[in-house]
């Protein structure tokens, strides 16, 4: 009798412990609160939940992230956002124990959302353990399994792209590699470009900055002196599963990126005495040549701007040591000693010694009375013009596409003439659209017919001599506004003209990179005798990877670098 324990004692010790499993409302795991559907089974409804402040985002976001022990289903997840008073108690790793209303923040197309607790009462709980952090080694099954739940990310990230950084802090990463274009893989409308569809959406994931601030001018998970340039790998990448915005899934990064060094790459080499590029030159025009006539229509806003915007196309065009260029996106102004092609002219010769020897094609008129046009600038020490330039003012050249300007040179006494067509299509925007020129939903944008109907008149055109040159060796060269495998590269495919990487033996070309997906719009394509000429192919990737303030209108790193929106592709042939 003289263990037990007196009645005395049994009262005591029931007052020290009946608070702490009597006080409050019952707890609810959060995977019941989460469930393991799109939408929480409790949405609407008053429920308590307990769990670890694992991210403190009230600042950006408006609430915290919590995260409790688990309920033991992988289907569900353990943790959830909370929006939270700023003025209320919570710090990362504080255990709290909050009441509040579960819904459901709505998070892009087809009725995604993100599942919050809009917290009504909030207290300090029994301290436990923080929950450990998630480790991914790939893609998970499920990432809504994973909403709100602290993840380190194991599996090397790519960065895919970084137009997003400056406005909205985030950057878009993939796993396995690149995020491709479809259709610069695969035919609109194919089983293989709906997988293609499908695997991009699989892979990709955002990374931000746990604020909705627009412009931040700057985010904390990256180091001011950091050069980010797509392609680059993250690893070791840390933060909590998010959805909110457009309905995909985002890491609001808790760690900051470790960034490599990178080394931006030297001007493209390739074989054959006979050097051909095209380049776009993204909005080239120049005032009134004088210093004056800023802000012009489009490209530099002012003369400073206009300077450093000229000093990286002339970086540019001379690393590129071509003898012939076709180019796009210069200011149509004509030709005369004020246009933007003869300044650029002089730009190119200043400083080379005796004169210089760059000349352009002077075609006499236009060609064409968009804003802008293309151009032909060579090397009159190296090539001579053969004949006479030739342009094609027919629709749907001319309001649509760009007028294509053809020239004929030969390099030497005995080199065999040949045919440079500078081009550039009609652009994917919707405006005016209409009828067969309507977005089909197939992922090539607005405007196909016209782009297709615009090949389908090129090729004709090209069979006549234009030129008046006798060559049946040409190219053509430019902005296209078609990735590899959609109608209008198709078409000209099928009427005998040659992907000049593609006989090269260029494994996945790109020269631009849009919405962080890869590929190109920018190609060379090459007749039977052109092809029996080319010896090389290399795309210069000096802008398409580089971040946008990286250019004149940002910090204007020295050199090529973001010189345009397009990469330079770079020719090698037999003269």
């Amino acid at each position: 009798m003289r263990h037990l324990p007196s009645l005395l004692a049994l009262s005591l010790s029931f007052a020290l412990v009946a608070p702490a499993i009597a006080k409050g409302p019952a707890v609810t795991a959060i995977g019941q609160v989460q469930g393991s559907g799109g939408r929480s089974p409790l949405e609407g409804k008053l429920v308590t939940i307990e769990g670890a402040v694992t991210a403190d985002l009230r600042a950006g976001l408006g609430g915290v992230f919590v995260q409790d022990a688990g309920d033991g289903d992988a289907a569900t997840s353990d943790a959830l956002f909370v929006q939270l008073d700023p003025a209320q108690n919570a710090s990362v790793g504080q255990w709290l124990r909050i009441t509040g209303t579960v819904q459901e923040l709505p998070a892009g197309k087809d009725g995604q959302a993100l599942t919050v607790l809009k917290a009504e009462t909030v207290v300090a709980a029994r301290a436990r353990p923080t929950p450990p952090v998630t480790v991914l080694e790939g893609v998970p099954a499920s990432w809504e399994a994973l909403e709100g739940m602290r993840v380190r990310i194991a599996a090397p990230l790519t960065l895919a792209g970084q137009d997003q950084l400056a406005r909205h802090g985030e950057l878009t990463v993939a796993f396995d590699g690149r995020l491709w274009q479809p259709s610069e893989r695969a035919a609109a409308g194919s089983a293989e470009n709906a997988a293609l569809v499908a695997d991009n959406a699989r892979r990709r994931l955002r990374l931000d900055d746990g604020s909705g601030k627009r412009d931040p001018g700057g985010v904390p998970y990256l180091p001011d002196t950091a050069v980010l340039r797509t392609g680059m790998v993250f690893n070791d990448v840390e933060g909590v599963v998010d959805q909110r915005y457009d309905g995909g899934y985002r890491l609001q990064l808790t760690r900051a990126l470790q960034v490599s060094a990178v080394e931006r790459p030297q001007p493209p080499v390739v074989a054959g005495a006979l050097r051909i590029a095209a380049f776009n030159l993204e909005n080239y025009f120049n005032g009134d040549n004088h210093g004056g006539g800023f802000p012009t229509l489009r490209g530099a806003k002012t003369f400073a701007q206009f300077q450093a915007q000229q000093a990286k196309l002339i970086a540019t065009i001379r690393g590129l040591d071509a003898d012939v260029a076709a180019l796009m996106e210069l200011e149509n102004d004509g030709y005369g000693p004020d246009s933007a092609i003869a300044g650029l002219v002089r730009a190119l010769n200043e400083g080379q010694g005796k004169g210089g020897d760059w000349a352009f094609v002077d075609a006499g008129k236009g060609p064409g009375d968009n804003p802008i046009r293309v151009g032909i600038v060579y090397r009159a020490s190296r090539v001579a013009p053969v004949g006479r330039p030739a342009v094609l003012e027919q629709e749907p050249f001319g309001e649509r596409s760009r007028v294509p300007l053809a020239q004929a040179f030969r390099m030497g006494r005995k080199g065999r003439p040949f045919v440079v067509v500078a081009n550039h299509f009609k652009s994917k925007g919707c405006s005016e659209a209409a009828g067969a020129d309507a977005d089909q939903n197939d992922g090539q944008g607005c405007w196909t017919a016209t782009r297709v109907a615009s090949a389908r008149l090129l090729n004709q055109w090209l069979q006549r001599d234009p030129t008046g040159s006798g060559s049946r060796d040409a190219v053509l060269l430019g902005d296209f506004n078609a990735y590899a495998m959609e109608d209008p590269i198709r078409q000209l495919h099928a009427d005998g003209w040659t992907d000049a990487f593609k006989v090269a033996g260029v494994e996945q070309p790109y020269s631009y990179v849009y919405n962080g997906l890869t590929g190109r719009l920018d190609h060379a394509l090459l007749n039977a005798g052109m092809a029996a000429r080319l010896k090389g192919a290399a795309e210069w990737h000096i802008n398409a990877d580089e971040a946008d303030e990286t250019g004149y209108q940002g910090r204007n790193v020295p050199g090529p670098w973001r010189s345009s929106d397009h990469d330079p592709l770079l020719l090698g042939f037999d003269p």
